[in-house]
């Protein structure tokens, strides 16, 4: 049984728009929501970057059912990690136990902004290990006190505390992230279908542990519109993390795309109508054991026409197919 997933893609939507999408994905039926948190777009063409955690206190109201999470947030340069614990212990109070806090190392594309420099990944993920140790210090109550090789934290308390802490997802992309997540994570998150990544994180301690993974997809009644928008707004993702991670600007992710085809994005998203073809692409994921998928609809003004054919023609075939 795989559950299936809407994201609020902040890189391509204002503020409002997300949270009337999500509104309308939880009358859908999707099985929870992720959003993005990002400063910049990937590309200029996706045009928007709203600050995230504004639009998840207002989705978090506007919506009952749908769980919320974020997919995921960098608690190493942007934010301090102390200011992280908050926010989600807000998010958590504010939907009544629905939300989970996704993190990950981060990409420069977004932390640049403060000035602080982009250390090697080495360092990224010890930054990342210290931060994570942090929150789940200030999730537990009381004075959190810490002097640490990056991060210091004096007599700092969550004063607003849910029942339930959020459940802490990591974000994962190879061995070294996979053992980090396997001894810090409630859940694991990736947006590739490998089997291996699964595999590590169970050898480190994930076994039985959720397994969250994301999927680009491209709806439109016209597949050639499909392509060309996909083309337009999501051929970075093709890139790997490792040249993702390290590019600091859109105009960068422009550049190193430039060669990147049409048809090199249709053979990698599925794009039109066909619920065949979105099934298919969902497969892969089922197969290596992930047991969430949350699918990315492409362009933020497709959304509506996107959400109606999900409750009619594509969420009961997916669940036809993965149950």
């Amino acid at each position: 049984m795989v559950q299936i997933g809407y994201t609020m893609m902040t890189e391509q939507a204002g503020p409002r728009e997300l949270v009337d999408h999500v509104v309308r994905a939880e009358e859908a039926g999707f099985d929870f929501s992720v959003t993005s948190d990002h400063y910049f777009p990937w590309l200029r063409s996706q045009g928007h970057s709203p600050y995230a955690w504004a639009v998840l206190g207002a989705a978090a109201q506007a919506t009952s059912r749908i769980p919320l999470m974020t997919y995921v947030t960098c608690p190493t340069f942007r934010y301090h990690p102390a200011v992280v614990a908050q926010k989600a212990a807000t998010v958590q109070l504010l939907s009544e136990g629905r939300f989970r806090l996704g993190l990950g190392s981060g990409e420069n594309l977004n932390e640049h902004v403060v000035g602080g420099g982009w250390p090697s990944v080495d360092v990224r993920h010890e930054m990342f290990e210290e931060a994570v140790e942090i929150i789940r210090a200030l999730f537990k109550g009381g004075h959190v006190n810490h002097r640490g090789t990056h991060f210091d934290v004096e007599s700092a308390r969550l004063w607003d505390l849910p029942e339930t802490a959020p459940p802490i997802g990591i974000a994962v992309s190879g061995e070294q992230s996979c053992e980090l997540a396997g001894r810090l994570a409630d859940l694991v998150i990736a947006t590739e279908p490998k089997a291996g990544l699964l595999e590590a994180f169970d050898r480190h301690g994930g076994e039985g542990k959720p397994r969250v993974g994301q999927l680009p997809v491209c709806y439109d009644p016209d597949r050639d519109t499909a392509i060309k928008r996909a083309h337009s707004q999501f051929r970075w993702f093709g890139s790997g993390w490792k040249v993702n991670s390290e590019l600091p600007h859109p105009d960068s992710f422009e550049a190193a795309t430039q060669f990147v085809t049409p048809d090199d994005v249709a053979d990698s998203i599925p794009c039109g109508d066909d619920p065949d073809a979105f099934v298919e692409a969902v497969r892969p994921y089922a197969e290596a054991g992930f047991t969430e998928v949350a699918l990315v609809q492409i362009g933020g003004e497709s959304q509506p026409a996107y959400l109606d054919w999900s409750e009619k023609t594509l969420l009961p075939a997916l669940r036809d197919a993965f149950g």
